[in-house]
């Protein structure tokens, strides 16, 4: 299974050894553009997929951020609460929201991989 899925709602989930980090795609933070707000959830929340698991405001709008799959939070962002614009800067890297344990990794299965997620954005122009 690919390390990387993606939502409709241009959610990411990465796999790592210790957990899956959540965060929004490049195509994403584009649309908000500059972010100048972050609010996450807090450690040990369990999160259902599907659920709102975090807020980002920009100078365009507020959109929740759900999450891609179930888990518990066993870790977030901190460096976001004082630059929130690294979802900006670096979304895949940087910018990430969330570190998820996974309750069902199964649920992965029914997102998109790149390929999958690359062909859905180019529908949207």
């Amino acid at each position: 299974m690919p390390s990387i899925r993606y939502t409709k709602d241009h959610e990411y989930i990465r796999l790592e050894d210790d957990g899956a980090i959540v965060g929004i795609t490049d195509y994403a933070q584009a649309q908000l553009g500059d972010v100048v707000f972050v609010e996450l959830p807090t450690l040990g929340k369990r999160l259902s997929q599907g659920a709102e698991a975090a807020v980002v405001e920009s100078v365009k709008a507020a959109s929740g951020v759900n999450a891609p799959a179930s888990g518990e939070v066993l870790d977030i962002n901190h460096a976001l609460e004082e630059t929130p614009a690294l979802v900006n800067e670096d979304p895949g890297g940087k910018g990430w929201f969330l570190k998820l344990k996974l309750s069902n990794p199964t649920e992965l299965e029914t997102l998109m991989d790149e390929e999958a997620y690359q062909a859905y954005v180019k529908t949207l122009a």
